[in-house]
């Protein structure tokens, strides 16, 4: 039986793709290449992968794109995207996307698999270790833990799994502070810029889920971290 990590690895450039296959299949992972975004898609859809490295821009279709696409088939498996350049506004698309982390072109190889296994412990750990059996009451809204549902009555809400864990810990820490590095660490595995911003996207999120009950409040504690707030 095959207990390898399957890595899909979206690239359209020819060498340096077949490059990086090889390199990660010297770490004992078991790698997919495809050229492009739609070449991809099709073979996530007939396969079965652990972690998918994607390239930013590709032809037939980007790397955000096809992101997107493979977030609706399973929206828990891990993305890394690779980059030609850092700009600020594809940093934050990518995490609001799902991205668990960014490399940019030219990156040392062993970074890269230290964020692979770094990923991928993390996803374990989450798989492993269950706390989201909760229900909580949060003003006019009951968030089902188990489900990832947050619902007012009116409208139901699917969680991502990120969004379900930050409001998981908001709840349980309650009128108290929630810290930055607290939640960056069990939810992104890393306390850094990157992980950072992902984070304020994904507080962004949850406050538009609560804007119907203007009594839900999640505050910023500058410096520190984050408060929910529930008037009365």
């Amino acid at each position: 039986m095959n207990n390898k990590v399957k890595i899909l690895l979206v690239e359209d450039d020819p060498n340096f793709g077949s490059i990086l296959k090889s390199y990660l299949e010297l770490a004992d992972y078991e790698v997919v290449l495809r050229q492009d975004g739609k070449q991809g898609l099709t073979c996530f859809k007939n396969n079965r992968f652990d972690l998918c490295i994607l390239d930013i821009m590709m032809p037939e279709m980007d790397g955000f794109t096809l992101a997107m696409e493979i977030k609706k088939l399973n929206d828990k498996i891990p993305l890394i995207f690779l980059t030609a350049k850092t700009l600020k506004e594809d940093v934050i698309e990518g995490f609001k996307i799902g991205a668990d982390d960014f490399l940019t072109k030219p990156f040392d190889s062993e970074v890269l698999l230290y964020k692979i296994s770094a990923i991928l412990k993390r996803k374990m750990q989450g798989d492993d270790h269950d706390d989201s059996n909760e229900e909580f009451t949060v003003g006019t809204y009951v968030f089902n833990s188990r489900l990832r549902k947050l619902t007012n009555g009116k409208q139901t809400y699917t969680l991502s799994p990120k969004e379900s864990g930050l409001l998981i810990m908001l709840c349980k820490a309650r009128d108290g502070i929630l810290t930055r590095s607290d939640a960056l660490i069990k939810i992104w595995g890393a306390d850094n810029y990157f992980t950072a911003r992902s984070m304020d996207v994904f507080i962004a999120r949850l406050r538009k889920y609560f804007k119907d009950d203007p009594s839900v409040e999640i505050i910023n504690i500058h410096g520190n971290g984050f408060r929910l707030v529930i008037g009365h």
